[in-house]
């Protein structure tokens, strides 16, 4: 369980090898600093390159007094130079800046956990929930980050039917929350959209559209249709997609790494992935096949017969879009 964000240390440690929950206590950090004040420049900085007296530089005293925020991924890879820069820089940090380490745990880098922690530097810890009564918990607090609540039958039935990949857990409560009414999450309403274990998520075939994979994509709509996958959560997966290009394909071209990252609200691994999917996409491909989502959304929800029909239809247009500047 994270703990709260809002008042973000001078230093803080992030410890833990769960990807999405490391991301998650990162980008707490760096909103809350946002959030006091939204013109705080974002470092984000992979630890394998940054350079002796590289951190001292940016956590010196700004001659307009901005504030910044300086976001080191992968401490691990640090040199042993920058580990006591760092822990050294500790001792006195500067008012203006919040510096956040990313560190995955384990024995490689070991030297600045201890160091860090020593020095009095703040630390989270991210472990991944492995046992069933865990992620169980995690289902339920994600639910409660949405002001709603879900049953114990079902959260289970939800972990059921989506797996253990938290971040497709983590879209599958917001997804729920967002589409059924009142303040409790029951077992009918996951019914209602997972029937059964789905063998293929809106994820997989949003992607296959994206790279205009059209057999493919159209098999797997076919397969998650049969396997009980509410349609609407495959307009939803669809509609996710293509935001991303839209959203890092329209960036700036002189953003770079964390300055990206911030800008588009992702984190970068995801970034690199919606890169490659870019290639053939231009602005006007885009938003013909967000036009085409739109549509299946409205089918999907009532307005048309045959939702199946209305997602490959969508799927068809998304692939058909790829080639339009």
């Amino acid at each position: 369980m994270l703990r709260d964000m809002a008042n973000p240390a001078p230093v803080t440690l992030v410890v833990g090898d769960e990807e999405f929950l490391a991301d998650r206590a990162v980008g707490s950090i760096v909103a809350a600093v946002r959030a006091e004040d939204p013109g705080a420049e974002l470092h984000d900085l992979q630890g394998s390159k940054v350079e002796p007296g590289e951190v001292t530089g940016f956590t010196s005293p700004s001659l307009f007094g901005d504030r910044s925020v300086i976001v080191i991924r992968g401490a691990q890879d640090l040199s042993k130079d920058v580990v006591a820069e760092i822990v050294k820089y500790i001792a006195h940090p500067a008012d203006d800046t919040v510096l956040v380490l990313a560190h995955p745990g384990g024995v490689k880098g070991k030297a600045l956990v201890d160091g860090v922690k020593k020095a009095g530097a703040d630390v989270v810890t991210v472990a991944k929930p492995n046992k069933a009564g865990e992620r169980l918990d995690f289902i339920k607090a994600e639910v409660r980050r949405e002001g709603r609540s879900i049953s114990p039958a079902a959260a289970q039935a939800l972990l059921d039917a989506v797996g253990s990949d938290l971040r497709e857990l983590a879209a599958a409560c917001n997804q729920l929350a967002f589409d059924t009414e009142g303040k409790n999450i029951d077992e009918a309403a996951v019914a209602k959209y997972y029937r059964g274990r789905a063998e293929v998520s809106g994820f997989t075939i949003a992607d296959l559209a994206i790279e205009g994979r059209l057999g493919e994509a159209l098999e797997q709509v076919r397969w998650a249709i049969a396997t009980g996958v509410a349609p609407v959560l495959i307009v939803s997966a669809l509609a996710g997609g293509l935001r991303s290009l839209a959203k890092v394909g329209g960036a700036p071209r002189n953003l770079r790494g964390g300055q990206l990252a911030s800008h588009v609200g992702m984190p970068p691994w995801k970034i690199d992935r919606v890169k490659r999917q870019l290639a053939g996409w231009g602005p006007e491909g885009i938003s013909a096949a967000l036009q085409a989502v739109a549509t299946a959304d409205e089918q999907v929800k009532g307005g048309g017969a045959d939702p199946a029909y209305a997602l490959e239809k969508a799927v068809h247009t998304i692939v058909a879009s790829r080639s339009r500047r």
